[in-house]
Parts: structure tokens; sequence; C-alpha cells
């Protein structure tokens, strides 16, 4: 998966971001937005041709990026339980650097927005679930995992871990250290996943 982005548009797909974050779907105009950007609100349109445009291209950018990110973090990984910690610490990793993207994963208002802002965000779901799935069933029949729950059960626990880690980071204002604290609830999840 890849998605070509110029400088220009990811710098304004980061600021959507973090409109997205202090304010939420509401709070994203193209006026906020330029006025953020520094320039007049025509110029969004030669990069994007709408709000919905920009918000699909950051969740596209997203996806890319998530799916380039944990290829690579599990390059020279062996064992389940090590690339289980290793695709999380790299998330944590990421978010830590740019919180302000963290609208993916808290996505509950741009559900509402159209389908085709829906079919974006399932993508970035689709990208952690090819890593994931692969991940747990790989231990399961190793007998490392428990097969009492399928791997999509467990999937959907350990993804809802860890969004409500992030979700009591962002209710915080980002005041404790997410990677620290993510790390340390992976490893318990690992506990209680094992055979």
């Amino acid at each position: 998966m890849s998605v070509e982005i110029k400088t220009r548009q990811l710098e304004i797909i980061t600021a959507a971001g973090e409109i997205l974050s202090e304010s939420g779907i509401s709070g994203l105009t193209t006026k906020k937005l330029a006025a953020k950007m520094g320039f007049a609100e025509s110029a969004l349109y030669r990069h994007f041709k709408s709000k919905e445009n920009i918000i699909i291209t950051m969740l596209n950018y997203l996806a890319a990026d998530m799916d380039k990110r944990f290829a690579a973090c599990l390059v020279n990984v062996d064992g389940t339980e090590l690339q289980l910690k290793e695709l999380f610490n790299n998330q944590f990793e990421f978010f830590k650097k740019n919180p302000h993207f963290l609208v993916t994963i808290f996505s509950d208002g741009l559900l509402e927005e159209s389908k085709n802002i829906n079919t974006a965000i399932r993508e970035i779901m689709a990208v952690k679930k090819k890593y994931l799935l692969p991940i747990i069933k790989q231990g399961q029949k190793e007998r490392t995992f428990t097969t009492d729950l399928s791997a999509e059960e467990l999937a959907h626990i350990i993804m809802g871990s860890l969004r409500l880690q992030m979700l009591q980071w962002r209710m915080s204002d980002y005041a404790f250290d997410v990677k620290l604290k993510g790390n340390k609830l992976m490893t318990g999840i690992i506990t209680l996943i094992k055979s």
C-alpha cells in the first residue's frame, strides 16, 4: 500500500489532525485550517477538493504509513510474543511523536461524515489486522497463545485494550509516557492470552 503525498499536503493534513484533536470534526473547517496554515482559504483548494478529501487523504496516509512501519519493525523480530510487543511499541512511539493523529483511533465523529471516510477508517483497521492476526494465529499454532478464543476475538481484546490506553492518555492531556505505560499494558495482555 502506497500513498503519494506532497510536502504541503502533509503539512495540511497534520494541521487538520491538530484541529480535529483540539475541536473534533465540527471544529475542522476550511477557514480554520487555512488560518492555522497561514494562507487564504482558496489556497487549500489547490491541494484538496474538500474537507472530506483532506480527512480521507489523512486517513489513507496514516494507513499507508502504518503498513510501512509495521512491515519494517517486524523484519528481524523472531517469536510471536516479541512481534506483538514490537508492533505495539511501534504504534506507541508513533503516537508519542504525533499525538495529533490520535483522531484515527477515536474516529467516532468521523464515522458519521461520509461513506468514503468510513472506507478509509476500515482500511486503517484492515492494516492493523493484516499484521496482528497472523502473529496471533502463529502464536496459537505454536501453543504460545490460548486457543480458547479465536484469533479474531483475541485481536479485538488487544485492540480494544490499547484503544482504552490511548483514550486515557488523551484524556490526561498526554500527562504520562504512553510508550512506557503502553508497553507495560502489552506485557500484561500477553500474560493474559498465553496458553
